[in-house]
């Protein structure tokens, strides 16, 4: 607990998360020293992947019913922060196991780090189409999907640059790399389902054989 209230660590957490505005407008320079030079970190990283989920939250639930509608009665938040964590977690995961076959220079934490950096315009841009999805209209409205559409593609953009300046890779095996990281979050993914169903049976058999044997022993 002493270290969490360090003077020194909470200065350098500030740092860091006001380098993910930098970051935003120079990717490249950016992207470099936020892992070769260390200046980023993995506690910045978390706050911005943790307001992300409570920026998305806040979209689907405070955003004016002309440009986004959602049943409350079936909203479920978890499943909003798994829909955000859980690529995060599969990509990093992916790109990581793949670039290591591909001369990549990446770790997992700098991958994970420059993912959640990435998602800071999308942080940025929805907070503010919240408040304006209150006092635009709807005929207004392509002002609204506009910026949306820039906030994603602008996040996008992001992350191909962190990609290519973590493992130091030409844009064409950035572009490349990336392509099979999102089929091995796929395969991920299968694998996974896979892996569970087969607890789920072994445990679902294990449970009908000791009925079996209480009941014959009863």
């Amino acid at each position: 607990m002493r270290y969490f209230t360090e003077k020194q660590w909470w200065q350098h957490l500030g740092k860091t998360l006001k380098y993910s505005l930098y970051v935003s407008t120079h990717p490249l320079d950016g992207f470099w020293d936020l892992t070769h030079e260390k200046r980023g970190s993995i506690a910045a990283a978390n706050i911005i992947i943790s307001l992300t989920i409570i920026v998305e939250i806040l979209r689907l639930t405070l955003t004016s019913f002309q440009f986004v509608t959602i049943n409350m009665e079936y909203f479920n938040a978890i499943i909003v922060m798994l829909r955000i964590l859980l690529p995060v977690f599969l990509w990093t995961l992916a790109n990581w196991g793949l670039t290591t076959l591909m001369d990549g220079k990446g770790k997992m934490a700098g991958i994970y780090m420059s993912i959640c950096y990435a998602l800071t315009p999308y942080v940025i841009i929805n907070a503010v189409l919240i408040l304006l999805s209150q006092v635009i209209t709807f005929d207004e409205g392509s002002v609204y999907w506009v910026l949306g559409g820039f906030a994603i593609l602008w996040t996008g953009m992001l992350i191909l640059a962190a990609m290519m300046m973590v493992h130091d890779y030409s844009l064409t095996k950035t572009i490349f790399s990336s392509l099979l990281t999102v089929v091995g979050m796929g395969v991920l993914v299968f694998v996974f389902v896979v892996f569970f169903s087969l607890i789920s049976d072994a445990i679902a058999y294990f449970i009908s054989l000791y009925k079996e044997i209480l009941f014959r022993v009863i």
